[in-house]
């Protein structure tokens, strides 16, 4: 008769075999056959910051909003300092102006009903590339204009009175943006943004 000891290292044998090989496409990546992973080396222990933070103020934080936005992203403030503006879930960019939340500008130009708030972030996975999904924001703290970063639309302007975003860049070099994340400005005012995959989507 096998130990316990046996039983459990063919069980574990066995889920570790199962894992790999996922038969039943249950693996977040299974959709994605050429997906190719890398290791990272991570720094050693002896280069990790070792500050901490002794008033723990962390623990001592507000949570503000909640229930209030799906899926903040980024968070800009205007030149005159006024904000916060963010992008949320459903594709829309919104402005704090200390008592609520209004509406300041859009990404995708085919917003319809299927953009309407829904009760969790999760809810507008599946329409994100219609309603888009802003992620970077910075403003040009010279002209007003809101740069934004859309996971779907690419790299975006809109200005300082809002509304829909005009399209600045969608591609570099002939390849496609597929997942357009963030930007942001350097002291002569070049933009600088990053693409998170040249393959896959965000959704």
């Amino acid at each position: 008769m096998a130990s316990a000891g046996t039983l459990a290292g063919i069980f574990f044998l066995t889920v570790a075999l199962y894992c790999g090989i996922d038969p039943f496409k249950y693996s977040a990546i299974s959709d994605f056959p050429d997906f190719e992973a890398f290791q990272v080396d991570l720094a050693p222990w002896s280069e990790i910051p070792a500050d901490r933070d002794a008033e723990n103020r962390l623990q001592k934080s507000e949570i503000r909003f909640l229930n209030q936005v799906q899926g903040p992203e980024s968070v800009a403030f205007d030149p005159l300092g006024r904000g916060p503006y963010t992008g949320v879930a459903d594709g829309r960019i919104l402005f704090w102006n200390g008592e609520s939340w209004s509406d300041f500008a859009y990404t995708s130009p085919n917003r319809s009903e299927l953009c309407d708030p829904k009760p969790s972030p999760l809810s507008y996975l599946k329409n994100e590339h219609i309603c888009g999904r802003p992620l970077g924001l910075r403003f040009d703290k010279k002209t007003g204009d809101l740069y934004i970063a859309d996971a779907y639309f690419g790299l975006l302007k809109v200005g300082p009175e809002g509304g829909l975003a005009t399209r600045l860049a969608t591609e570099a070099e002939g390849v496609p943006f597929k997942f357009t994340n963030d930007l942001d400005f350097d002291d002569e005012g070049n933009i600088y943004f990053t693409d998170s995959s040249t393959k896959y989507q965000r959704r």
